[in-house]
C-alpha cells in the first residue's frame, strides 16, 4: 500500500516481475530524505529509505521513523526503512525497535562461520516480525570478491532474504587506474546458484558530473550501462549514497558562489535539496525504469 512503510522484500518483489532494480537511497539529514521522496512521487517507483550507523548517530534514531513515516505519507510513495551496514545485533536490534522495516547485518569482515551464526540469528529474529534481512559476502574495501559457491552455501545456511556481493564495485568516489566495472557473469552465477535477489553496494557514479566543479579530478564513476548489464544479470537492490553526497556538496558551493552573503540556510538548504532531488530523478530513472 501506498502511503506507509512496507518490507523491503514487498518492493523487490516488485524489482522481480519487472527485471528491474529498486534503488536505495542513503540520507543523512531532512534535506536528503525530502528530496528522495520527492524523486520516488514523481516517477511512482517504490524505494528504499536507508540509514547508516553513522547516520543513526547524527539523527538521532527516536527521529528517523517519525520523520519517514511522514514524508513517506505525504508524497504518498511505496517504502521501506533499511539499516545499511548494520555491524552488530545490537544495531539491529535498536532499528527493529525503532520501526525499521528492512534491516542489514554485515557481518562481512568475519570469517564464514561466524557470517553464517550472525546472520543466521537475525534471520530468526526478524522472519517471524515481517523484516527482510540483507547481509554481505566478500568484501568491496578489500577487493575480495564474493565466490558463487560460497555464496550458495551461506544463502542454504542462513536462508537470508537478499545478499549483497562484491563484484568490482567500491564504497565512496573511485579513484582507480582504469575505468571502475563489474564482474557481470559472477552476478550471474551467484543468482543462479542461491536463486536469492542480489544487492550491489558501492554504485555511485553519476557524480562524474560534478567532479571539476567540486576539485574531485580524476575520480571516476560507475557507468549507467555496466549497471544495467548488472541488474539484468539479478541484481535487485542498487545503494546510492556518494552521488547525492556529491550533488548535495555542489548544491551549496553553487549558491554561495552566487550569494555569498547568504545566512538564511532556508535558501541555501533548498537549493542543495534540488540537487540531490535531481541526483536521485536520474538515478531512479536507469535503475528502475530503464528496463520495464
Amino acid at each position: 500500500m501506498k502511503g506507509e512503510l512496507v518490507p523491503s522484500s514487498e518492493l523487490i518483489a516488485y524489482a522481480e516481475e519487472r527485471n528491474v532494480a529498486i534503488a536505495a537511497f542513503n540520507f543523512n539529514n531532512f534535506e536528503f530524505l525530502n528530496a528522495i521522496c520527492k524523486a520516488s512521487a514523481e516517477l511512482d517507483v517504490p524505494v528504499i529509505l536507508s540509514t547508516s550507523e553513522g547516520a543513526i548517530n547524527y539523527l538521532g534514531i527516536e527521529v528517523i521513523y517519525p520523520m519517514v513515516s511522514s514524508l513517506v505519507k505525504k508524497y504518498g510513495i511505496k517504502a521501506s526503512l533499511h539499516l545499511d551496514h548494520g555491524r552488530s545485533m545490537e544495531t539491529v536490534l535498536l532499528a527493529i525497535r525503532n520501526g525499521y522495516t528492512s534491516v542489514m547485518i554485515d557481518a562481512s569482515d568475519k570469517p564464514f562461520e561466524e557470517n553464517v551464526k550472525i546472520t543466521s540469528e537475525v534471520v530468526k529474529i526478524c522472519r517471524p516480525l515481517g523484516i527482510t534481512v540483507e547481509a554481505e559476502i566478500g568484501i568491496l574495501k578489500q577487493g575480495i570478491y564474493t565466490d558463487p559457491e560460497e555464496a550458495k552455501e551461506f544463502v542454504e545456511r542462513t536462508d537470508v532474504d537478499m545478499l549483497a556481493v562484491a563484484v568490482g564495485t567500491s564504497h565512496g568516489v573511485y579513484k582507480f587506474s582504469g575505468e571502475p566495472h563489474i564482474d557481470v557473469e559472477r552476478v550471474k552465477r551467484i543468482r543462479e546458484l542461491t536463486g536469492k535477489p542480489l544487492v550491489l553496494h558501492g554504485a555511485s557514479g553519476v557524480y562524474r558530473d560534478f567532479t571539476e566543479r567540486l576539485g574531485l579530478e580524476g575520480a571516476r564513476g560507475l557507468d549507467d550501462k555496466i549497471l544495467i548489464s548488472a541488474i539484468k544479470a539479478g541484481i535487485r537492490k542498487v545503494n546510492t549514497d556518494t552521488d547525492l553526497r556529491i550533488a548535495f556538496l555542489y548544491g551549496l558551493r553553487e549558491y554561495f558562489e552566487k550569494n555569498p552573503k547568504e545566512t538564511d540556510p532556508r535558501k541555501y538548504l533548498r537549493n542543495a535539496s534540488e540537487r540531490v532531488y535531481e541526483m536521485a530523478l536520474r538515478r531512479l530513472r536507469v535503475i528502475t525504469l530503464t528496463l520495464s
